[in-house]
C-alpha cells in the first residue's frame, strides 16, 4: 500500500475551519488591523503632542535597566556633544515604524499610553522657534527617562572635539589664542621690518586675536549662538 503525503495547508486549513468559518476569520483579522491602525495613530499624536508629561506609570521589573538614565546623564552628553533634549512635537524628522512598534509594544506590556515623549538630537532636527543621531525617551518620574529606540546614523567621531569651544566661555578663548598662535606663526618673516624681535611677534599676535575675536563675537551676535549648557533644553533657534 502506497501512503499518500501529508498536506500541511490542508491540514491547517481543517483546523482553522473546526473554530470557525472563513467570514469570521476575515472580520477578525479586519478588526485586529483596525484596532492596530487605531493604536498607531494615538501614538503619532502623542508624538506630536506638546503634553509635558514628568513620568509614566511604567512596570520596573518589565524595564531594561541599561536604558534607564538620569536627566544629569542626558544632560551632561548634550553638553558634550551639543544636542538638544526636547519633546518630540519639535521633532521635524520621521519618526521610523520600528520606533512606533516599541512604543505599541512598551504600552501593551506595563498597559499603559505612553506619554511626555521626549528625543535627544542636533538642532538641525527640531523644529525651533525663533527667539545625526535621534534617541527617543519616555519619562518614568523622578528626572528618569527610559530609551525606547534610537534610529539614524552615529555622530562624526570628531563632534565632541568640534563642539568643546562652546561648553564655556574660558574654552573658546582658549581655542581664539591657539589658533591666533597659529596664525601668526604663518605670518613671514621680514614682513613689517627688515629683523624680526620678540617684540614684533607679540604685537602681530595680539593683533590678530582682536581680529579672530573680533569675527568671532560678531558670529556669535548675528546667529544668535550660545554655549551648550545654555542651549540643552532650549526651544529656541537663537537660543
Amino acid at each position: 500500500m502506497i501512503l499518500k503525503g501529508t498536506n500541511i495547508e490542508h491540514k491547517l486549513q481543517k483546523a482553522r475551519n473546526k473554530k470557525a468559518n472563513s467570514d469570521q476569520i476575515l472580520m477578525e483579522v479586519r478588526q485586529i488591523l483596525t484596532e492596530d491602525s487605531i493604536k498607531e495613530d494615538k501614538i503619532s499624536e502623542q508624538l506630536k503632542s506638546k503634553n509635558n508629561s514628568h513620568g509614566n506609570n511604567f512596570d520596573f521589573d518589565l524595564l531594561e535597566t541599561d536604558k534607564i538614565f538620569h536627566i544629569d546623564q542626558i544632560k551632561e552628553i548634550c553638553i558634550d556633544y551639543r544636542l538638544r533634549f526636547l519633546s518630540s512635537s519639535y521633532f521635524k524628522g520621521e519618526i521610523p515604524q520600528r520606533a512606533i512598534s516599541k512604543i505599541k509594544h512598551l504600552e501593551a506590556a506595563h498597559n499603559i499610553e505612553i506619554q511626555g515623549f521626549k528625543i535627544m538630537a542636533p538642532s538641525k532636527l527640531f523644529k525651533l522657534e525663533d527667539k545625526d543621531d535621534p534617541l527617543l525617551f519616555a519619562p518614568i518620574g523622578n528626572d528618569y527617562y527610559y530609551l525606547i529606540h534610537k534610529w539614524g546614523n552615529d555622530l562624526h567621531p570628531l563632534r565632541k572635539l568640534f563642539a568643546w569651544p562652546f561648553k564655556n566661555i574660558a574654552n573658546l578663548v582658549l581655542v581664539v589664542l591657539m589658533i591666533s598662535y597659529l596664525v601668526t606663526l604663518m605670518v613671514p618673516e621680514g614682513l613689517f621690518s627688515k629683523k624680526s624681535t620678540t617684540a614684533e611677534f607679540w604685537i602681530i599676535y595680539f593683533f590678530m586675536f582682536k581680529c579672530i575675536a573680533s569675527i568671532v563675537i560678531f558670529y556669535g551676535f548675528a546667529l544668535g549662538k550660545n554655549f551648550n549648557p545654555a542651549i540643552w533644553k532650549s526651544k529656541y533657534f537663537n537660543a
